[in-house]
């Protein structure tokens, strides 16, 4: 093989090598709904539990209240992709309720996920629906 010819194969497998690198390191951009279901997943599989209590549902928006080392958090989680696993009257949701909160962000916290719920009613809520979803 020529010394012109390696030069051209090199330069050609180095191009490649640049893209593919590129790519892989600055990666596709997950939308905003890809990544807080990433984040309810994490949580559901390693968040740690506790005790809540659900003061308030608008719609899809339901707010909740914990403790953590004696710092009462209050935040709200977007239901909306679990609303045909849900009761239809937002009333029975109101009360006690468990959810999963991050050890390194205890103010990140999710009520429901697709493998998990801290919703407790009079009927359980099929989680096993959502997977396919």
């Amino acid at each position: 093989m020529s010394p012109n010819a390696a030069i051209v194969i090199l330069s050609a497998v180095a191009g490649v090598l640049l893209v593919l690198g590129g790519w892989l390191l600055i990666g596709r951009r997950r939308s905003p709904d890809e990544m807080e279901r990433a984040r309810r997943l994490f949580l559901s599989a390693r968040g740690r539990i506790v005790e809540a209590e659900i003061t308030d549902v608008h719609g899809a928006l339901v707010g909740y209240n914990y403790d953590v080392g004696g710092v009462t958090y209050h935040v709200v989680q977007d239901l909306t992709p679990f609303l045909d696993v849900l009761p239809r009257d937002a009333t029975l949701l109101l009360g006690p309720a468990t959810i999963k909160y991050s050890t390194s962000n205890p103010a990140n916290s999710i009520l429901v996920s697709e493998e998990w719920s801290g919703i407790r009613i009079a009927r359980p809520i099929p989680m096993a629906k959502q997977k396919g979803a």
